[in-house]
């Protein structure tokens, strides 16, 4: 009990420290602008196997269970106007997928730069333009993570549904099982895609198991946050306080919020691994950030510094 009212603690303290919701914001507004093309490219993906109508309809409809209607809306319409930008020759659908590339890679390099400030690592300073070309393969990385998961809930689903419909007049609880069932596949999906944004993505080295420890509890507060957010717009005019730019409210309400369970699942695993003796560490081409490692750092090179000076004072 005593260990886990210290996760809890030094979690907090850190949470402090690194000022998250400042992290969340930045964050939240990035995702704004770089959400539809990340969308149509995710879209397009899926949809060479199930079509994109098919892949559209299930990320609006996830996105409908998150956010709402009016939320999804706006989604929805944005990626209605871009995709026409698709059409019209070979030179501007090149010209449009490059656009999207650099929009949807841009959420991820900001939470890149977030979970290094947390995990206290950044690259070598020689190192920056390895550092940037790395950092945009890694975000075109996560488009096709997202992609594949995606493609993985539409195939589950499918089977379940399929499952379910051909016993359920035999069984009439396998609703029940379908609903438990549903939930585990999300559950398992966005746990994944988390712990693959914190092994992934950060300039640190980051064991699995310990990512996965802190990507379940990460869920857990996202799916949580999900029922309650969706909730309390049922039950709200939230929205409609507003006016017209209340969609756009709650769009951005509930992205600031997973941005912010995000990065305190992100603190949660930094005190788990130091606690389970695995710290996060730098990779081979960063460097560390932490305040006791630049003193240790200091430390090791004073003696080289005096026996320097010593020498030149013995050459005198």
């Amino acid at each position: 009990m005593k260990r886990i009212w210290r996760l809890i603690k030094e979690t907090f303290s850190e949470w402090q420290f690194n000022q998250v919701s400042l992290l969340a914001s930045s964050l939240a507004y990035y995702t704004v602008f770089s959400l539809a093309p990340l969308m149509i490219l995710v879209i397009m993906i899926v949809g060479v196997i199930f079509g994109e109508a098919a892949a559209e309809g299930e990320l609006v409809g996830q996105l409908q269970e998150i956010v709402g209607e009016e939320g999804a809306q706006i989604l929805e319409t944005a990626i209605a106007n871009l995709r026409q930008d698709t059409t019209g020759g070979p030179l501007r659908l090149v010209v449009s997928l490059g656009f999207f590339a650099f929009g949807a890679s841009g959420v991820f390099a900001q939470i890149q730069t977030a979970l290094d400030k947390i995990w206290e690592v950044k690259p070598e300073p020689r190192r920056q333009l390895l550092h940037f070309l790395r950092k945009r393969l890694l975000t075109f990385a996560m488009v096709l993570v997202i992609a594949f998961l995606l493609l993985v809930s539409l195939v589950a689903n499918t089977v379940l549904v399929a499952v379910i419909n051909t016993l359920r007049d035999i069984i009439p609880a396998l609703s029940y099982l379908w609903r438990a069932l549903s939930f585990v596949v999300s559950f398992g999906m966005i746990t994944l895609l988390f712990t693959a944004m914190y092994t992934i993505l950060p300039d640190a080295k980051v064991r699995w198991q310990d990512a996965i420890v802190g990507a379940s509890l990460t869920t857990a507060l996202f799916m949580l946050g999900q029922s309650l957010f969706s909730l309390f717009l049922s039950q709200t005019n939230f929205g409609s306080a507003y006016g017209v730019a209340g969609s756009f409210v709650i769009l951005i309400t509930w992205i600031y919020y997973a941005a912010h369970i995000l990065f305190v699942g992100a603190e949660f695993t930094k005190v788990y691994a130091r606690q389970h003796g695995f710290p996060i560490v730098p990779e081979e081409y960063a460097v560390s950030t932490s305040s006791s490692n630049l003193e240790n750092q200091d430390t090791a090179n004073q003696p080289k510094n005096r026996s320097s000076k010593t020498r030149r004072k013995k050459i005198r």
